[in-house]
Parts: structure tokens; C-alpha cells; sequence
């Protein structure tokens, strides 16, 4: 038997609530992947000399970065797409849809791609991503067959959680009385060893109707083969368009499964839900309270793609309306939403980083929050509550105070999975400017770390703390 691995980071700054204790330095011992104690820098008595010492160097600490929503698949392929001249989502549709034609013909394209962005996203302190891959009549299971083996070479380093998504319709025409080959191809895919969520756009569908029955095969799909199960829902800004969050809601109220699975439902985009009412987000909230189900915002995405004018050149919603409104949602209405990147430079997202810290920092100047507590919602929807909305992270207590009730700061029994962000001048700063020196720690090991070399003309050479 294996003797237990303990790790000792020394000499932390912890994002605590106290401004006192901004400049206090501490030290996290951690057996097994796990917290074991939190004391004073210098204090930890450590009785393991084989402990692996961690010097922080008085960089921040916080809890590990969490995709909870990524395409695995389409990330990096502007340059295999054709030129974007309208920016609008049917374009976006029609030109990736094109480029993923290509994707069977060069295996070692996808994979190279996708390497990349787990290498990069783990480098920016990311330990947990859930990871879209796309299962149709064209790419069939080429992409999950990617996913699946990045997921096990990763697995010491980053826990990634494979969806097989049905990004096509599941129902060919809009006469169609039962799904065709994609749903087929899904159904092969789920059974699958790996796959732990079975996803899909019902808005994809020929109509409201098929949309709705492809929410209900999603939902049994997960049941049978006791997956979580993920929706790209609600992707629009029509006050006249009924939500289907109802919808989804009221198909897990009939199943049981949904209350004694331990699984989730979760829900990407749901710009629409920007336009509730206060009485909606009540009920809402109070849903939530009853049933697994999660939401997440994806900014980069949400913002380019829900710009569009209206027939009369009017753009109807402000630039902050345009994606989930996360400190205000909490703020106003209890409920907590999550926060990721979704896509990479393609045609869905050809702007932004796959840092997560980098939308925490956007939203503070689109949502125009400028209090710490939303500063703290917005660093726990790219981390804590990203890695809740993935179904990998229970849910803190809420009711005590802010330090021990928020997640940020780390508890004894807590996973040992953080970043540490070098140079940082307080926690406030790894939301409104995240440096790039950074420290990825896993079930209490570096798996990461990441440098920049910096030099200018005046000092003559290259610069060093």
C-alpha cells in the first residue's frame, strides 16, 4: 500500500474578507489530495520530511479554475473556416459546420487542437473542464474518440468530464415522428466508458415542438445510462419567445431519477433568462432549491453572438443584457450562476482567452460591479460554483459568514486543488488585473507552471522580482 503524499504550500495570501489580514501570509499542509490544515506561515509543524514544500513566495491563493462549459472539438479553427463577413450566429452555423467536415480527414489536426487547449487552460490554473464533443452523421465518433483518450492522458492533471453532444438536430425534417441517425450515433455514444454527460441544442430542432422532444430524449438518455445531462438552451433575447427553462424543469419534476441520481442538469447560454422578471427569477430560485439544475453564462460567446440589430438597425438589449448578469442574479435573487469560456477562436467566439480569470475581470466593467462581494461572485462563478455546475463540487453553506461560507478561502477537508497567482497585490487583483505567473496544484501536486520572461530598454536586461 502506497504510504500517503503530503504536501506543504507555505506562504499564501488567502482572498479573506478581513482587510487586516490582506498581508497575513499562511501555510496549507495537504495529505492525500486534501486540506489537513490551514495555520500562520511558519507555524506548520510538518512531522513528514518527505512532504513536497511549496514555497508561494506570498503569491494569492484560490480555488482551482473550472471550465464548465468548453468545446473541446472546435476550438482553434478560424483559420480553417471560411472569412466571417456577417459575424451572425447562421453564419457561424454554416461555416464550422463546413470546416467540421474536414475534421475526420486529419485526426491529428483535432488532437493537436484540443491538446492545446487543455495544456494552456491547466497552465492558467484550470484542474476540472467539462468538454463538449460533438457525436452526428458527420464527424460520428470521431471527436468523442479524442475526447476520451485526452481525458485519460490528462487525468493526473486536469479532471475532464466528456459530454457526447448532439450540436445537430436529433430529428431530421419537421415532419419527422421519431429522431434519426443522430440520435442513433448518440445513443452508441453514451454507453460509452468515459462519458459522463450526454448534451444537446434543442434549439437546433425544425421547431418548438421536435425542440421539446429533444429535451425528453436528452433527459432519458441521462436516466438510463445515469449520466448528468447538459442543454445549450434558451439562447435568444425574444420577450416573446416563451422560456424553455419551464419546460425542462417541469420533464425532472416527473423523474425521480433527478432528486436521487446525485446527477445535474445544466443549462448553457440562457441569455433569455436576462429578461425575467423579479417574480420569474422567485420562481426560478425556488425550482432550483427543489432540483439539480445549474446554469451557466459564457460571456465571450453570449456578447459577440447577441449583438445582432433588429430589423429597424436598433440593437434591443444593452451590451450587459446580453449574457447572464452573475453578481446581480446572486445578489438579487439568490440563485448562482456559473460562468465559462465555450468557445476559442472560431467562429462562435473568435475574441477573448481561455483564461477563466479574464471573464471574472470582464465582468466587473460589464456588469459595473464595484464591490468586493460581487468581486467575489464573480471569482467563484469561474471556479467553485463552475466546478458545482459540473456536478464535481458540493455546494458550501451559504448562511455563515462571508469567509467561511463562499468557498474562496480553504477549509480542513477541502480538495487541494488551487492556483496560486504570483505577484498579485491582494485578492482583489486576481480579479480586476490576473497576472500571468501562475502555479497549478492538483489533489495536492504542481501540474502547472507558468512564467513570463519580461525585459525593457531601460534597465538593459531581462527584469526579475
Amino acid at each position: 500500500m502506497a504510504s500517503p503524499h503530503s504536501t506543504v504550500i507555505r506562504n499564501v495570501r488567502l482572498p479573506s474578507v478581513e482587510r487586516n489580514s490582506e498581508t497575513l501570509a499562511w501555510d496549507i499542509a495537504c495529505l492525500d489530495g486534501r486540506v489537513q490544515s490551514v495555520t500562520s506561515s511558519g507555524s506548520c509543524v510538518h512531522g513528514d520530511h518527505q512532504a513536497t514544500l511549496i514555497d508561494a513566495d506570498g503569491g494569492v491563493l484560490i480555488p482551482s479554475l473550472c471550465h464548465s462549459h468548453i468545446h473541446l472539438d472546435k476550438c482553434f479553427i478560424l483559420g480553417q473556416c471560411d472569412p466571417l463577413i456577417t459575424g451572425s450566429l447562421s453564419e457561424a452555423l454554416q461555416v464550422t459546420n463546413k470546416a467540421k467536415a474536414e475534421f475526420t480527414k486529419d485526426l491529428s489536426n483535432l488532437y493537436v487542437r484540443a491538446t492545446r487547449l487543455i495544456r494552456e487552460s491547466v497552465e492558467s490554473g484550470v484542474t476540472a473542464m467539462r468538454a463538449f464533443v460533438e457525436v452526428d452523421t458527420t464527424v460520428e465518433f470521431a471527436c468523442l474518440d479524442m475526447g476520451l483518450q485526452l481525458a485519460n492522458e490528462w487525468a493526473e492533471v486536469c479532471h475532464i468530464q466528456i459530454v457526447a453532444f448532439a450540436q445537430e438536430a436529433l430529428h431530421e425534417f419537421a415532419a419527422s415522428t421519431e429522431p434519426g441517425p443522430n440520435y442513433n450515433l448518440l445513443c452508441n455514444a453514451v454507453s460509452r466508458p468515459g462519458v459522463s454527460v450526454v448534451g444537446s441544442a434543442p434549439w437546433v430542432e425544425p421547431n418548438r415542438t421536435h425542440a421539446l422532444k429533444n429535451v425528453e430524449l436528452i433527459l432519458s438518455l441521462a436516466e438510463k445510462h445515469n449520466l448528468h445531462a447538459d442543454f445549450h438552451l434558451d439562447y435568444n433575447l425574444d420577450p416573446d419567445t416563451s422560456p424553455m427553462v419551464w419546460d425542462v424543469l417541469q420533464r425532472m419534476r416527473q423523474r425521480p431519477w433527478c432528486r436521487s441520481s446525485g446527477k445535474r442538469v445544466t443549462i448553457g447560454h440562457a441569455t433569455r433568462l436576462g429578461l425575467f422578471s423579479h417574480e420569474e427569477w422567485a420562481e426560478l430560485k425556488h425550482a432550483m432549491d427543489m432540483l439539480p439544475l445549474e446554469i451557466v453564462g459564457l460571456p465571450q460567446s453570449d456578447i459577440y453572438m447577441m449583438g445582432r440589430t433588429d430589423p429597424s438597425g436598433k440593437v434591443s438589449v444593452p451590451l450587459a443584457g446580453r449574457t447572464l448578469n452573475a453578481p446581480q442574479v446572486y445578489r438579487d435573487h439568490g440563485v448562482r450562476a456559473a460562468l465559462s469560456v465555450n468557445n476559442v477562436e472560431n467562429a462562435f467566439t473568435p475574441q477573448g482567452s481561455l483564461d477563466p480569470l479574464t471573464l471574472a475581470s470582464l465582468g466587473v466593467a460589464l456588469f459595473q460591479v464595484g464591490t468586493e462581494l460581487d468581486w467575489r461572485v464573480l471569482l467563484r462563478s469561474v471556479s467553485t460554483t463552475s466546478k458545482e455546475a459540473i456536478g464535481i463540487m458540493d455546494e458550501r453553506t451559504h448562511g455563515g459568514s462571508a469567509e467561511q461560507g463562499d468557498g474562496l478561502v480553504p477549509l480542513v477537508g477541502d480538495p487541494a486543488d488551487f492556483v496560486i497567482v504570483h505577484g498579485a497585490r491582494g485578492w482583489q487583483s486576481v480579479v480586476l488585473s490576473p497576472g500571468f505567473d501562475r502555479t497549478t496544484i492538483y489533489k495536492g501536486n504542481v501540474v502547472a507552471r507558468r512564467r513570463a520572461q519580461r525585459w525593457n530598454a531601460n534597465t538593459g536586461g531581462e527584469i526579475t522580482d
